[in-house]
């Protein structure tokens, strides 16, 4: 299946507490819940037959987006959203352990 990440959207679905896109009928998603000022990313799901596209990057990239957006800390329990924000630095200011004490700074 061949796939323009570029016109992907990503939807942030505040009900359902993730971020979601939609490829043919396959939908990815980067899932979090909130807890004050945290949003605690818990898991990222790219359908295996559209792994490889940059879709779980589109993903990752608008919800940290929305947390900088909406001065929200990052917990990223999630691997793949943990990894994202390791090899971008511009995240990494964001980043919060499970209390809420910044890490990003050091």
């Amino acid at each position: 299946m061949s796939t323009n990440v570029g016109n992907l959207v990503v939807r942030h679905n505040d009900a359902e507490q993730r971020f979601e896109t939609m490829v043919g009928e396959n939908l990815a998603v980067a899932e979090y819940r909130r807890a004050g000022d945290r949003i605690i990313f818990t898991h990222t799901e790219v359908p295996e037959a559209l792994e490889g596209h940059g879709i779980g990057h589109k993903l990752a990239h608008a919800a940290l987006e929305y947390a900088r957006a909406q001065q929200l800390r990052v917990v990223p329990r999630c691997r793949f959203i943990a990894g994202y924000i390791r090899s971008r630095p511009e995240y990494k200011p964001l980043v919060a352990d499970e209390s809420g004490k910044h890490h990003g700074a050091e």
